[in-house]
């Protein structure tokens, strides 16, 4: 028997973890002194983000917001697609 998502502690567990990703992930090769090439195509996504430090923080923006819609929506659909529950 299956259980329903909770959907907005879903929605924003899912924002802090893909806004944080993108936060050190940034900042870790910025760190090893990477030349950034693959994550710098967030920029394509993320309006204002750049390989930087500054870039860092507005894709912890960016991807929070991200991860809120998305995870919201993967939680809204699942209960959708998930039988109800029988007492």
């Amino acid at each position: 028997m299956a259980m329903k998502l909770n959907t907005k502690a879903f929605a924003l567990t899912a924002g802090i973890i893909w806004g944080l990703t993108v936060f050190i992930g940034t900042i870790w090769l910025l760190i090893v002194g990477s030349q950034g090439k693959t994550i710098s195509t967030l920029g394509s996504f993320y309006f204002g983000y750049s390989f930087s430090f500054v870039g860092a923080f507005i894709g912890l923006l960016w991807g929070f917001v991200d991860g809120l819609i998305v995870g919201f929506l993967f939680a809204y659909i699942y209960n959708l697609i998930v039988p109800k529950e029988s007492k």
